[in-house]
């Protein structure tokens, strides 16, 4: 699958890239961008970004008709820490153009998409995003580094994603501030809990680690909280559903 999603961003990098030959990639977002990592700290002791998911490529179509406004104001409304948007078209169905409208709700945004270029890190900026996913497995050490040190240039939080061991070892080559430990596997989709309490052992103090994928209940919430996680991210469980945010208030326990 990762290297269908590869294959899948290369037109938008080509477009980036024909915008740079003619001066005219977007200016970066003028506005002020909320604190996606001190969003998290704040909701402790385990902080919910809950996820505008309208399609997977394990789940197919999940909600078309719920807007990115609707399910911002819903998602703050029942108390999620931040936003996670998925902004890939091909497979998930999402456009860079949710991120200004999600942004009214006023919660930190994190662009969840598959980012291999500087110039997606470019036009990502441009947005009212606060945070960038960075996935370890599709990316070389140097590119890690590079994309890092380019989403702090333009104030943006980067979110990094890892699935196993190895994908770990990359990733705290680059010391970033937030991990976060996928239990979807991204080449097979198979999803399991237990990856993340395997990889919660080598948690950091300094760090704010992220378990996302394959949580449905307040169970399995409190399951990733014993493991010593200090976010969750979900997105399918709460899309699936008839009301988003009365799914959101039974995962925090409300």
């Amino acid at each position: 699958m990762l290297e269908q999603f590869r294959a899948a961003k290369q037109a938008e990098i080509a477009r980036l890239l024909a915008l740079e030959k003619t001066r005219s990639l977007p200016e970066p977002y003028p506005g002020l961008r909320p604190d996606f990592l001190r969003a998290l700290w704040d909701k402790g002791p385990l902080a919910i970004i809950a996820e505008y998911k309208r399609a997977s490529p394990s789940k197919g179509e999940i909600n078309l008709a719920l807007t990115p406004q609707e399910a911002a104001r819903t998602y703050a409304d029942a108390g999620a820490a931040a936003l996670s948007v998925l902004t890939e078209e091909t497979f998930f169905k999402g456009s860079l153009q949710f991120l200004a409208r999600v942004a009214p709700a006023g919660l930190p945004i994190l662009r969840k998409d598959f980012i291999l270029h500087p110039l997606q890190m470019v036009e990502t900026a441009s947005t009212p995003a606060s945070a960038v996913l960075l996935i370890a497995r599709m990316l070389s050490p140097k590119d890690l580094r590079d994309l890092l040190a380019l989403a702090q240039t333009f104030g943006l939080a980067a979110v990094v994603e890892v699935c196993d061991e190895n994908d770990l070892e990359k990733a705290q080559g680059v010391s970033p501030d937030i991990i976060q430990v996928n239990n979807r596997d991204l080449d097979t989709l198979n999803c399991d809990l237990a990856t993340a309490e395997r990889l919660a052992r080598y948690k950091r103090e300094d760090q704010i680690w992220i378990a996302a994928s394959g949580m449905t209940s307040r169970a399995d919430v409190s399951r990733m909280e014993q493991a010593g996680f200090d976010a969750v991210l979900v997105g399918t469980s709460l899309m699936s559903g008839a009301d988003p945010g009365a799914a959101l208030k039974a995962l925090r326990g409300a």
